[in-house]
């Protein structure tokens, strides 16, 4: 598994990591076993939030005795993101992932509550040890400059943004903010929402034609794609152990330009936009 440095973080991450978005607790079995599969095949970085409902608790269960090998990061609602929210936000969220810190923690969109406020407990959070670095998600190109604003340079870790194959939008100037200011890019929903490419469309077949030639599959070469560039990490979620080995298999598979080229063809990028969000 390839592993970069994450944005102003000390530590390297693994390029693929592992969602746990609508893990719900009907199968927590599997989701475990999901969780340590991805674990043992290097996807150090589990991406978690307060909103997920059992999901923390879940990768608590998921990293018992195994604290120390993931990259553990969590979110807080803007709805919880005033200075004391966020303080108690946190402390509840350490709770049920059973832990004394986390690797990182994230607004998880913008409210209504001032920055000003959210990054001050975030600073508080952080010279306490209780979070190691800080980020933001969902965030545009003009939530960043306010966001770098506040913050000062170096403090903002990482922003987790949607980003699949079928929406690019972000390459357009959230990615090359990022990579101007050193800050990580998360996708998340790397595979869209029930919607990846099936294997009559155009696309489907591109992915298809270039996995055959790797030895891999359209997944893995959609990952790949994603985390071409240097600043780029990517969190699927996977509910089977299968599916989260193939999930990893991504994070060695280099494509050629060739390859590139062609899912740039068989994806076009658009026009520019607002920031795409679920």
């Amino acid at each position: 598994m390839q592993t970069r440095p994450f944005g102003n973080h000390d530590a390297r991450v693994s390029v693929i990591g592992q969602g746990t978005w609508q893990m719900d607790g009907r199968n927590d079995a599997g989701a475990i076993e999901a969780l340590r599969r991805g674990l043992d095949l290097g996807m150090t970085h589990i991406d978690t939030a307060e909103m997920y409902g059992e999901a923390e608790p879940l990768v608590a269960r998921a990293i018992e005795g195994r604290r120390d090998a993931a990259f553990l990061v969590s979110k807080v609602l803007p709805s919880n993101a005033s200075r004391a929210g966020t303080l108690a936000a946190c402390e509840r969220s350490l709770a049920r992932l059973k832990t004394d810190r986390l690797d990182c923690y994230l607004l998880h969109w913008r409210g209504r509550v001032p920055l000003e406020e959210t990054f001050r407990a975030f600073e508080e959070l952080q010279a306490a040890g209780k979070i190691l670095s800080w980020g933001v998600s969902n965030f545009d190109a003009d939530d960043l400059d306010e966001a770098l604003a506040v913050a000062g340079a170096g403090r903002i870790a990482c922003n987790q943004v949607l980003y699949h194959v079928q929406e690019r939008a972000i390459e357009h100037a959230v990615i090359p903010w990022c990579e101007r200011h050193g800050v990580a890019v998360v996708a998340y929903s790397p595979f869209g929402q029930g919607d990846f490419p099936g294997p009559s469309s155009a696309g489907g077949r591109a992915l298809q034609e270039i996995a055959d030639r790797h030895g891999a599959t359209p997944r893995q070469v959609a990952l790949a794609f994603l985390t071409r560039r240097p600043a780029v990490f990517a969190i699927p979620k996977a509910s089977k152990a299968q599916h989260a080995a193939e999930n990893a298999g991504a994070g060695d598979l280099a494509l050629s330009d060739a390859d590139i080229a062609r899912i740039d063809k068989a994806f076009p990028l658009g026009r520019p936009k607002g920031l795409p969000m679920i």
